[in-house]
C-alpha cells in the first residue's frame, strides 16, 4: 500500500484542461465571448510578468464563467468530464490508476486546475482525495476569484508534504509531467515524469526521476 499522487494536465489528460473547459463553455454560450475582452489587461500583465498565473486564471474564469449558477456549471462540468475521459486522456494513465486502485493505494489527484471540475474527474476515476485550486462563489452564483493559492510549483510541494505527514507509514509515489512538478516529485520515494521533452529528460536524470512515455 502506498500514497500515490497524480498531476492532471499533461499527466492524465493530453492537454490543458482549463482552456478546454472554458472554451467549451463559451462555445455553448456564445454571447459570453465578448466578455473575454476583459482579460486583455491580465494577459498583458502575465506576459510582462506583472501578474502571476493564479491571477490570470482568476481573470479568465471570471470573464468566461462569472455570474453562472451552480446548475449551469454543474451541467457543463458533467458533460465536459464525460468528453474528457472518453477522448482526452492517456490510456496508460487510466491503466496505471486502475492498478494502484487494485493495490488499495491511497490515490490523490493534485492539480492547479480549479475545483469546478477536478473533483468530478477524481470521483469518476476512483481517487480517494482531491487537492486543487479553489474558486469563489457568492451564494448560487460563481465569482471566479481564487479561494486558495494556485496549486502549482512550491505550493504543490507544500501540499505534498502535508499529505506525507498525514500518511507517515506509507511510501510515496508521484506522477507529473512538467518542470513545475519537480518541486513535489523530488519529495516522493518514487517519482515518474510523463512524456518529457529531451531537455526535461536530462534534468529529470540529474534529479534521479524516472521517465516514461504514456499513450
Amino acid at each position: 500500500m502506498a500514497l500515490v499522487v497524480f498531476d492532471l494536465d499533461g499527466t492524465i489528460s493530453r492537454h490543458d484542461t482549463l482552456a478546454a473547459y472554458l472554451g467549451g463553455f463559451l462555445n455553448q454560450h456564445r454571447a459570453r465571448w465578448p466578455r473575454m475582452l476583459a482579460c486583455v489587461p491580465a494577459l498583458l500583465g502575465a506576459a510582462a510578468g506583472i501578474i502571476d498565473r493564479g491571477q490570470l486564471k482568476a481573470a479568465l474564469m471570471r470573464a468566461a464563467l462569472g455570474g453562472s449558477t451552480h446548475a449551469l456549471i454543474d451541467a457543463w462540468t458533467g458533460a465536459y468530464v464525460t468528453q474528457l475521459l472518453a477522448h482526452g486522456v492517456f490510456a496508460d494513465a487510466l491503466t496505471t490508476i486502475a492498478t494502484h486502485r487494485h493495490n488499495n493505494d491511497v490515490l490523490v489527484l493534485m492539480s492547479a486546475s480549479p475545483d469546478l471540475y477536478v473533483p468530478e474527474i477524481a470521483r469518476r476515476l476512483g481517487f480517494n482525495e482531491t487537492i486543487c485550486t479553489g474558486v469563489l462563489w457568492h451564494g448560487a452564483l460563481l465569482d471566479g476569484a481564487l479561494t486558495t493559492p494556485n496549486r502549482r510549483g512550491l505550493e504543490k510541494a507544500r501540499c505534498f508534504s502535508q499529505l506525507r505527514d498525514r500518511y507517515p507509514n506509507l511510501p510515496t509515489v508521484a506522477y507529473g509531467n512538467s518542470a513545475c512538478d519537480f518541486d513535489h516529485l523530488c519529495l516522493a520515494d518514487e517519482a515518474w515524469l510523463i512524456n518529457p521533452s529531451p531537455r526535461l529528460r536530462r534534468k529529470a536524470a540529474a534529479l534521479k526521476l524516472r521517465c516514461v512515455a504514456w499513450h
